[in-house]
């Protein structure tokens, strides 16, 4: 599974929603997404891709949409 997929099956699995048809929508103004979700978010990445962020350095712009948290993953990765 790629990186997209991935992160695409994390998203769905916290939300409930299937966010690949609204790739530039901002997950938190739309309510999918909250400070939970995000730890979540977080602990699911480092579980599944091995990609390590710390709460501390989580920038929730740079995590706002399903496109920017995959480049951020890919960039990380």
């Amino acid at each position: 599974m790629d990186v997209k997929e991935t992160v695409l099956s994390i998203l769905s699995d916290l939300t409930g929603n299937d966010v690949s048809g609204a790739m530039d929508d901002n997950l938190f103004d739309s309510g999918l997404l909250d400070s939970m979700g995000s730890v979540q978010l977080l602990l699911q990445l480092q579980s599944q891709l091995g990609v390590n962020v710390p709460v501390s350095e989580f920038e929730r712009s740079e995590w706002d949409t399903p496109n920017k948290i995959i480049a951020k993953v890919e960039s990380l990765a």
